[in-house]
């Protein structure tokens, strides 16, 4: 999965926004292979 600076969501297509960890993901059911994910916060150790 590529990282991308800005995400956008086409829910004609089926995408969803997450926020998940402070992450910003892009899912989608109907076509698995549409994810994007934000770059977040580091990982805390």
């Amino acid at each position: 999965m590529k990282v991308k600076a800005s995400v956008k969501a086409d829910p004609s297509k089926g995408d969803k926004l997450v926020r998940r960890r402070g992450r910003l993901y892009v899912i989608n059911k109907k076509d698995p292979n549409r994810k994007q994910r934000q770059k977040g916060p580091a990982k805390q150790k």
